[in-house]
């Protein structure tokens, strides 16, 4: 094995990638994939998971992908997932906790329901699932190899960017701070709890403003960088998280977002 290859391979380990079938998760699942993992990858929709598990397999990554049907809408569905992922390994060696739910509206009709909805997964089911795999990732965790947590928050979790999406900006400011928290309370177990805070990303969410090419190069205009993210972006993201590379660093929000995080407008005192 090359020094490149024994710093960021994965080959050996097991993951989890809830919301694994499209965008970001699909995304971060191939990366793992291609890297060596033996790789789950859950949704609602058990046909999008087959495919999505399909596709990847057949570009003969050095690992494999294995599809199941699950969600993280309810405390029974968690529940039900932690069992079939039991059924499958005694030991899970990364979780990256992506599935996520949008909403968007105007302020004057943004409805009450729309927190409810979006807090039960992408806070709460996030944390119920985590807590409930904790016996597995702690039966892979070593001092040298940590298991790994990533969750995926987004930077409108930590820059004021409502765009009609309160609940979901808001429960991503909250999986920011779980992350850190948790980063604190498992790193006794050897534990890493990092968390990504994406940009704009082509992906099943954001189709509305990405489903081209035309429009996904409009949406990078206004991105410091001058574009959206690619999946090699977030792949070599999580690539460094779950490897050797990234054994030492837990509590991180890694912002994969362009610059987003950083624009602050107009210089107020622009002497050019």
């Amino acid at each position: 094995m090359s020094y490149l290859e024994d710093l960021f391979s994965v080959s050996g380990k097991v993951a989890l990638v809830t919301g694994g079938g499209t965008g970001i998760g699909y995304m971060i699942a191939s990366a793992l994939a291609h890297g060596g993992a033996r790789v789950l990858i859950c949704s609602r929709k058990l046909d999008a998971v087959e495919e999505a598990a399909k596709r990847i397999n057949g570009e003969d990554p050095r690992g494999v992908v294995e599809a199941l049907q699950a969600d993280v809408s309810s405390e029974q569905s968690v529940e039900a997932l932690v069992a079939e992922v039991r059924g499958r390994t005694d030991k899970l060696d990364i979780l990256v906790n992506n599935a996520g739910v949008t909403w968007g509206e105007r302020l004057e009709k943004f409805p009450f329901e729309a927190w409810q909805k979006v807090m039960d997964v992408n806070v709460a089911g996030l944390f119920h699932l985590t807590r409930c795999l904790l016996p597995l990732l702690k039966a892979s965790a070593t001092g040298d190899e940590p298991a790994r947590v990533i969750n995926l928050g987004s930077v409108m979790g930590s820059t004021p960017i409502g765009d009609g999406a309160y609940s979901y900006a808001a429960s991503k400011a909250a999986v920011h701070h779980l992350t850190q928290i948790l980063a604190k309370e498992l790193a006794a177990d050897r534990i890493t709890v990092n968390a990504f805070a994406p940009g704009p990303f082509q992906s099943k969410m954001t189709r509305f403003a990405t489903g081209t090419e035309q429009k996904a190069a409009r949406v990078g205009e206004n991105v410091p960088l001058g574009r959206i993210g690619r999946p090699e972006d977030v792949g070599g993201a999580a690539l460094f998280l779950c490897s050797k590379a990234g054994s030492y660093v837990t509590g991180a929000v890694l912002p994969l977002c362009g610059g987003i995080h950083v624009a602050t407008g107009t210089s107020l005192f622009d002497m050019s």
